[in-house]
């Protein structure tokens, strides 16, 4: 008797969950065809390029400050010896690299 009860109830949360996925992916359908208007700071690439309240995160900006205008997810190859040798260089000028090597000497 135990185990009919078992079936049933996750009969009853996969029924629930099924119908919960399709209601989703239908909304989610609905909301895809809305166009949204863009705000009157809204840049290129979907951020605010004239906000001043908000400034941008750093990693969106060049070595002059500007916002940058390409791609953020291109990646370029480098090999491991490269890799280790730059993880190497950062550890090495760290702020708490150096006040461990003065403890140590």
């Amino acid at each position: 008797m135990l185990h009919l009860l078992y079936i049933l109830a996750f009969t009853i949360l996969a029924v629930i969950a099924v119908a919960n996925l399709i209601r989703n992916l239908i909304m989610f359908s609905f909301d895809r065809e809305r166009h949204y208007p863009a705000t009157r700071n809204q840049g290129r690439y979907g951020y605010s390029s004239g906000n001043k309240n908000f400034p941008p995160h750093p990693e969106l900006l060049d070595n002059a400050g500007n916002l940058i205008k390409e791609p953020l997810l291109v990646m370029r190859s480098i090999n491991v010896e490269d890799a280790r040798q730059q993880l190497d260089a950062l550890y090495e000028s760290s702020p708490g690299r150096k006040v461990e090597n003065q403890e140590e000497g």
